[in-house]
C-alpha cells in the first residue's frame, strides 16, 4: 500500500483527509499529539475525533510533537519511498494564542515544518508535499481595501475585489501579521523554497475560514463552530470589533480535501493557492448568526466587544480563480447554508 503521513490528524482538515485517502487505499500514518487541547483548554481536545480514527482499518497513530526532529525521523525511515504524500496540517492556528508563548508558536508552525520539509527531501524526495497555510500571510494587507458599511456587513468600493475576492498578487509585505502570521509565514516560505530549489513537489494552501461538523471549535479559533456551539450551549458569545459586520468566506473541510487530492494527481512546485469558499459562501458574524437562529430556532447571546483583534481582517473573500483554473474538474459542492446544518447536526448529538 502506498503511505500518506497526515499531520494534525485528528484536527478539521487532517480528520477528513484520513477519512478521504482511507477509501483510496492508502495506508495512513496520523501524527497528532492533541496539543489543540494544550492550546485552547476542553473545547479544544480532540480526543472524541481520534477514537473515531482508529476505528479506521489502515490508520495507524502517532502521538508525536512535529518539533521532535528524532521521533518524526522514525517515520520517515520506516515508510521511506512508500511515501507517496505528505499533508501537513498540525499548527499552533490562533493568532490570539501565539502573542501569549511566541516561542511555542513559532517552533510548531516554523520549526516543525521545516523538519517534515527537510525529511521529505532525505526520505520521500518524490512524494507532495501539501502545506495548510493561512491567509493570515497577508497580514493586515486586506484592510486597505476600501470598504463601505452595509446593514449587516462591509463590502469593497473596488468592483473587482467585490466580484472576485483576494487573490494570490497581494504582497504579503508592509503589514501587521500577528505573531501566528509571521510563523506561518516563515513556514510558508520553507513549503515554496523546499519546492523550487529542491525540487521537490510542495504547494500552500492559504486558507481562510476552514470549517465543518469535524471542527473542536474554541473561542480563539474555529469561528463558525464554536459560534453554533454558543448557540446549542446558551453560552454568550463575544464578537470583537468591527460591529459584527468582518466578512469571511467559508469553505467545507470536504472540498478544501478535494483540492488536496487534485494536486496530488498533478502536482507542481512551489505553488500557492488562496482556499477559501468564495464570494457565494461569505459572510459576516452578524449574518451567521441570524442564519444560524433561522436554521435552530434558537436566539442567541453575542456581545459586540469595540476592540478588535490585533491585525484582524474586516474583509476577506478568497479569489478561487487561479485554482480553478490550473484544477478545472474541482467544483465546490457545500453551500454556506449546507455548512452550518452540518456542524448543527453533529452538535446537536453532543450537546
Amino acid at each position: 500500500m502506498k503511505v500518506i503521513i497526515i499531520t494534525g490528524s485528528c484536527g478539521l482538515i487532517g480528520s477528513e483527509s484520513v477519512k478521504f485517502f482511507s477509501k483510496k487505499k492508502y495506508l495512513i500514518v496520523g501524527i497528532d499529539n492533541n496539543f489543540r487541547r494544550y492550546f485552547f483548554g476542553k473545547d479544544g481536545n480532540t480526543n472524541w475525533q481520534l477514537s473515531n480514527l482508529k476505528k479506521i482499518k489502515n490508520y495507524i497513530h502517532y502521538s508525536y510533537d512535529i518539533r521532535n526532529f528524532k521521533k518524526l525521523k522514525t517515520i520517515f525511515k520506516k515508510y521511506n519511498k512508500r511515501i507517496a504524500s505528505i499533508i501537513h496540517c498540525a499548527a499552533q492556528p490562533s493568532h490570539d494564542w501565539a502573542a501569549k508563548e511566541p516561542l511555542t508558536d513559532f517552533s510548531i508552525n516554523a520549526t516543525g515544518t521545516l523538519n517534515l520539509l527537510e525529511l521529505t527531501k532525505q526520505y520521500a524526495k518524490n512524494s507532495k508535499f501539501i502545506f495548510l497555510s493561512t491567509n493570515k500571510v497577508y497580514g493586515d494587507k486586506p484592510n486597505q481595501i476600501k470598504l463601505v458599511e452595509k446593514k449587516k456587513r462591509y463590502e469593497p468600493i473596488n468592483k473587482h475585489y467585490k466580484i472576485n475576492g483576494i487573490g494570490e498578487d497581494m504582497s504579503i509585505d508592509n503589514s501587521k501579521h500577528s505573531i501566528f502570521g509571521s510563523s506561518k509565514v516563515a513556514a510558508d516560505i520553507l513549503v515554496q523554497e523546499y519546492g523550487k530549489y529542491f525540487n521537490l513537489n510542495t504547494v500552500c494552501f492559504r486558507g481562510g475560514c476552514l470549517t465543518g461538523p469535524s471542527h473542536s471549535g474554541a473561542e480563539l479559533h474555529g469561528f463558525l463552530s464554536y459560534l453554533v456551539k454558543c448557540c446549542l450551549k446558551g453560552k454568550l458569545y463575544k464578537v470583537y470589533g468591527y460591529k459584527g459586520k468582518q466578512v469571511r468566506d467559508n469553505i467545507h473541510s470536504s472540498d478544501l480535501v478535494n483540492m488536496i487530492w487534485e494536486f496530488i494527481k498533478r502536482p507542481s512546485r512551489g505553488e500557492v493557492y488562496n482556499v477559501g469558499g468564495g464570494i457565494n459562501n461569505s459572510c459576516s458574524i452578524l449574518e451567521a448568526i441570524n442564519l444560524i437562529e433561522k436554521i435552530t430556532k434558537k436566539k442567541m447571546k453575542y456581545k459586540i466587544m469595540k476592540q478588535n483583534r490585533i491585525g484582524d481582517h474586516i474583509w476577506y473573500i478568497t479569489n478561487l480563480r487561479k485554482f480553478k483554473k490550473n484544477y478545472p474538474k474541482w467544483k465546490l459542492k457545500y453551500s454556506l447554508k449546507q455548512i452550518i446544518s452540518e456542524i448543527i447536526k453533529e452538535q446537536s448529538q453532543i450537546h
